[in-house]
């Protein structure tokens, strides 16, 4: 494996809807045989009631899902204190930031917020705005 390509909410929602940017990212990520995962938490953040369930466990069943341990919450917790963050409103882009953390290097975390996702992981994680 090469690296790992981490989604967050907004990149799991394009998989489902299959946008042609995610599509490309994805190849690419295949051809470079990076591990393509995204968090547990963020299968709830992402679920929309307005996709079909079938389409949308399709696009789950495409990346890699990882539950967040005991030590990913604590480093999340960490991650929100240093960046002066409260954990109620920031809670699962932390969680996510701490995955990424945790995850073989390279790592990109595909996102729509870039800002609070820097502020949270950087400089140990690529951050692209999708």
């Amino acid at each position: 494996m090469s690296g790992t390509l981490v989604l967050d909410c907004e990149g799991l929602s394009q998989l489902v809807r299959r946008t042609p940017e995610l599509t490309e990212w994805l190849a690419a990520a295949e051809a470079e045989d990076t591990r393509v995962i995204t968090s547990s938490v963020t299968l709830v953040e992402a679920r929309d009631p307005r996709t079909n369930q079938a389409r949308f466990d399709y696009a789950v069943s495409r990346v890699n899902i990882v539950p967040p341990t005991e030590a990913i919450a604590r480093h999340a917790s960490r991650l929100l204190a240093a960046a002066g963050l409260h954990g109620h409103k920031y809670a699962l882009d932390a969680i996510v930031a701490a995955t990424a953390l945790a995850s073989p290097a390279p790592v990109t975390l595909l996102t729509s917020d870039p800002e609070d996702l820097t502020l949270l992981c950087a400089p140990g994680v690529r951050i692209a705005k999708i």
